[in-house]
């Protein structure tokens, strides 16, 4: 492959990877095993049977936890830990086809981490907002978007790897200017979860204890009033 091919898929792989890792590796995986595209001899693994076969499994159950309002974003929270190391891994495996430095590697390590955790950021706040509709229609219609988009962008950047690399920095200037928006939705989440845990009217638990002795001091008073009265 061409060198702007193999930056394309390596900025292609750890962008699919934020998004759906699982489809990103089976896509990859078939690609490698059919001779479409040159893998590296870190990322062979990807064409393993058991890998695929694990990859497709995992995917069948995102399939469907993706598409339910609620455990969607649980599940994506669940997976900040898991698709972005593994986007910056296959990114750097990626890189590798080059025969590039080990500083030129970690660097790619690196790159394809942020990425990742760009398009990761963007699905997980995009599917917070979806939540806020009642109806579930909308769910169904991101979640099936969203796998057409991980696999035509993976061919696109190996067929078109400029276009890919044009639109990815577009994508990447998008993310920056909705993420003061996104961080509000995220807070605004956590908070709500925060109450849901501690329950809704949760109090303080020293709250009862001043109460009970504000009460004690109002019945002193009243007491000395009444005497003083007498």
């Amino acid at each position: 492959m061409d060198p702007i091919q193999i930056i394309s898929l390596t900025l292609g792989a750890a962008w699919a990877s934020g998004i759906n890792l699982y489809a990103a590796v089976l896509v990859l995986g078939y690609l490698g095993m059919t001779g479409d595209i040159f893998l590296p001899p870190e990322l062979q693994i990807l064409t393993n049977p058991l890998v695929l076969g694990a990859a497709a499994l995992m995917y069948a159950i995102e399939f469907f936890a993706d598409k339910v309002p609620g455990v969607d974003s649980g599940w994506d929270l669940v997976h900040t830990f898991i698709r972005i190391p593994a986007g910056a891994v296959l990114a750097a495996g990626m890189a590798q086809g080059l025969e590039i430095s080990q500083g030129a590697q970690l660097a790619a390590l690196l790159v394809g981490g942020s990425v990742a955790a760009a398009s990761h950021t963007a699905k997980t706040g995009t599917r917070l907002l979806i939540n806020t509709s009642p109806e579930p229609v909308s769910n169904w219609s991101a979640s099936i978007a969203e796998d057409i988009a991980v696999v035509g962008g993976l061919w696109a950047s190996l067929q078109y790897p400029w276009v890919f690399v044009i639109g990815l920095v577009l994508f990447l200037l998008l993310v920056a200017w909705l993420l003061p928006r996104i961080w509000g939705v995220l807070k605004r989440t956590f908070r709500s979860l925060s109450k849901l845990f501690k329950g809704k009217d949760s109090v303080d638990p020293a709250a009862p204890a001043a109460d009970v002795k504000k009460v004690d001091i109002l019945r002193s008073l009243y007491q000395e009033s009444s005497e003083n009265k007498k």
